[in-house]
Formats: structure tokens, C-alpha cells, sequence
């Protein structure tokens, strides 16, 4: 039996449980997350309900059980930088190398796009060959690197800064929309069908 993939919005009293289960090994065996402790659920619920008014939170399903998750977040809070968005993806090592992590990346992407963001920024802590190239796959240009800027696992550790431009630069661009405002619209909902169609037809 083949196995089955969809991508939707999240959920959070549904899904946290399951993202932080994707997020745990990258908390505990890695320096990829500068986290220290994996976060309580009630902590990571209200992480995930403070980023979904404003910002998209997509899970990846194999078999309808949750494998990775993607989701975007203000890059900085002075308002000039409004237009801009961060993004931050992870998934299980049963996704990885089968392109689906591009699919749920480019739908976020996709997403940002529509809300009307410009930029989109993304940290990598180095050495990471594979999120490297999954940037460099998604039309990301490596913009610089903050030296030594975590200290985790006995080690300073560099963070790889990427970003990727959505759209053309305009004088006085309107506010971005805030992703309450988009997600019960048809524009929303033809990505993720877009996609979902895409996962499986690949």
C-alpha cells in the first residue's frame, strides 16, 4: 500500500503534541534548534496560537499522523520591517530526501507571498548540508553569517543567513494581510490543493 501525504493548516489543540514530537530530536541531538530543553505543551501551544492570526502554520501528514511542519513569524518587531517574514521548517527523517519538505516549504512560501510579504529570512546553523540546500532549492540567496552566535553541545556554533525575495519591490506597498484574514479565502485554499495534489501525483 502506498503511502499517503497531505499538507493543511494547523490546528493547535489538534497538532501540537505531534509537532513537538517532530521538534523533540532536534531539540535533544542537534544544534540545528538553539533550544536547550523541549518546550512543555502548553508552552509550545501558545507559541503556535500567537504565530497562526498573523502568520501561516502548515503540518505535513504521512498516513494522517503529523511528520514535519512549517511555519513563518515576524523577523523583527520595528515597523519598518513589516514586509519581511522568517521562516522555519522541520521534519522526520521518513520525509526527508523525498521532496516533500520542498512541497510544504514552497506552500508556505507560496503563502507569504499572497499575504503580501516581500522578504522572507531564514537562519541555518552550520554545518547543515541539507537545509543549505533545500534553501538554495527553494530560490533562497546565502546573505551572511552571524560568527559563533550559539554556544550548544560543548561548541560556538555559526548561523547561515538566507533570504528570498517573493516580489517585485514597490513604492508605499500595502500592509501585509494578517492570515486570519486569507485562510477561509478560495486563493488560500487553491495552494494547499495545489499542493496536496502535487504530494501525491509526484
Amino acid at each position: 500500500m502506498e503511502d499517503t501525504y497531505s499538507i493543511r493548516f494547523i490546528s493547535p489543540e489538534q497538532d501540537a503534541a505531534a509537532c513537538l514530537k517532530v521538534y523533540e530530536p532536534y531539540v535533544l541531538y542537534t544544534p540545528i534548534t538553539f533550544d536547550y530543553k523541549v518546550p512543555e505543551l502548553n508552552e509550545f501551544q501558545s507559541k503556535i496560537l500567537d504565530t497562526i492570526y498573523e502568520y501561516p502554520w502548515l503540518v505535513c501528514l504521512k498516513n494522517d499522523q503529523i511528520e514535519g511542519y512549517a511555519y513563518a513569524s515576524r523577523h523583527r518587531y520595528k515597523t519598518a520591517y513589516q514586509w519581511s517574514a522568517e521562516s522555519t521548517i522541520y521534519i522526520t527523517e521518513s520525509l526527508q530526501g523525498k521532496g516533500i519538505g520542498s512541497i510544504l516549504y514552497e506552500t508556505l512560501l507560496s503563502i507569504l507571498k499572497i499575504q503580501g510579504f516581500f522578504n522572507v529570512y531564514a537562519g541555518v546553523t552550520v554545518p547543515n548540508k541539507k537545509s543549505e540546500l533545500l534553501h538554495i532549492k527553494m530560490g533562497f540567496e546565502e546573505i551572511g553569517i552571524f560568527k559563533n552566535i550559539g554556544f550548544k553541545s560543548g561548541t560556538w556554533h555559526d548561523v547561515k543567513w538566507f533570504q528570498k525575495t517573493l516580489q517585485d519591490y514597490i513604492i508605499n506597498p500595502t500592509l501585509p494581510l494578517k492570515l486570519e484574514e486569507l485562510k477561509h479565502s478560495n486563493e488560500f485554499h487553491a495552494i494547499l490543493s495545489a499542493a496536496n495534489n502535487k504530494l501525491n501525483n509526484s
